[in-house]
């Protein structure tokens, strides 16, 4: 009976995960990797080969991957005709506050004092247009109910504090801003321009973002991009 209520258990632990994803709730997702997606979500460990591990450098690429996990979505994927996405999300595969995020560059960690799951890193000079500030954005570092699992070095209010590549920031989570509506385990990291008097712009407009691609050294856009596994040689 035990073996039984595990299975049924486990099986509603999936379908919930997969419920999770906003990406799924209607029929507006366009993304080519959704099918991607899905297989990575109801079996991470048998795709285990899709990975890319955090710290992974690609060639002279700039930047180092933030995170391990499948890169799912990609910068300009679109889930609804209006919203092309941002940035990239990577999917770990784990429940919340297991895999660990780093930041990719040096920089300036800001957290503001509402930000549950979310900080930015502010980048003085664009490593691929020297003089451009930059902004590195991570998010999704709460649990469905928005406790936080950023790290405790950076806390509601954080500003401008110095992190080097490799910083633990915090760990995957599933928070979608709306407490009981989770967006299933992932990363959801961007490039966000500056507004030209030294802040941030609104991350959630693509125009606001840059190609992440350049600055892993892999094909991270979706107009380009092969709809299959993106990896890289270090």
């Amino acid at each position: 009976m035990k073996r039984v209520t595990f299975g049924i258990l486990a099986l509603g632990v999936v379908a919930a995960v997969v419920a999770g994803y906003a990406f799924f709730r209607n029929g507006g997702d366009q993304s080519k990797r959704s099918g991607l997606v899905r297989q990575w979500i109801l079996d991470p460990k048998g795709h285990s080969a899709w990975s890319v591990n955090a710290g992974t450098r690609c060639g002279d690429a700039p930047f180092a991957f933030p995170t391990t996990g499948f890169i799912g979505y990609l910068w300009n994927d679109r889930f609804e005709s209006d919203h092309p996405h941002q940035g990239i999300d990577v999917f770990s595969g784990t429940g919340t506050g297991v895999t660990p995020v780093y930041a990719a560059y040096d920089g300036y960690l800001t957290r503001l004092p509402d930000w549950k799951s979310t900080v930015i890193i502010r980048i003085p000079s664009n490593p691929l247009s020297r003089g451009e500030q930059i902004w590195t954005y991570y998010t999704h570092m709460a649990d469905v109910l928005g406790n936080s699992t950023i790290a405790p070095d950076f806390p509601p209010g954080t500003n401008e504090m110095f992190v080097k590549v490799g910083t633990l920031l915090g760990t995957q989570g599933n928070f979608s801003g709306t407490p009981g509506k989770p967006v299933g385990v992932h990363l959801h990291f961007s490039i966000v321009k500056d507004d030209g008097s030294g802040k941030f712009t609104n991350e959630t407009l693509i125009a606001n973002t840059l190609d992440p691609s350049p600055f892993f050294g892999l094909d991270l856009n979706a107009d380009s991009a092969a709809e299959s596994i993106i990896h890289c040689t270090p």
